[in-house]
């Protein structure tokens, strides 16, 4: 559906207007279905990307500052989300045995468990909604926010 039809606009100042909003409806688009999926394992989006850098990092541990500056909501706080999933079991924290004032954080099994489980199904999901794309036209689309952002 037309972003003018999904919020009942007609008219738009111009283009780049126009893209401006579209930008902002689609990615709240997105985030609600990546929240409806995540709600079945109990995770934020937030805490389900902390989660994808852990694993991915596997079996190395990160620091918050390393988590901070790998997630996509730069505005989250890192803490307050590893101590939510160190809670639910998902995350460990040690500390460093170099520098005592680093804290280490890791993913458990429970976690590598919750994670993969959920981006299966995430994926799956993804798959679902975005193959009205074209590869080429997802390829395209993704250079051009790229482009955007540089």
């Amino acid at each position: 559906m037309r972003l003018e039809e999904e919020i009942q606009q007609s008219k738009f100042k111009d283009e780049y207007h126009k893209l401006g909003v579209n930008i902002i409806y689609s990615a709240s688009w997105m985030s609600s279905l990546h929240l409806q999926v995540l709600k079945n394992f109990n995770l934020s989006v937030q805490q389900f990307n902390i989660l994808r850098i852990l694993n991915g990092r596997d079996p190395e541990p990160a620091t918050v500052k390393l988590l901070t500056e790998r997630m996509i909501d730069k505005m989250s706080n890192a803490s307050r989300l590893v101590e939510k999933l160190k809670q639910k079991g998902l995350v460990a924290r040690t500390s460093c045995s170099e520098d005592r004032r680093r804290v280490d954080i890791a993913i458990t099994e429970k976690g590598k468990k919750t994670v993969d489980q959920a981006s299966r199904i995430l994926e799956g999901e993804i798959d679902n909604t975005l193959s009205v794309l074209t590869k080429k036209e997802a390829k395209q689309l993704n250079d051009l926010l790229d482009k955007m952002r540089d």
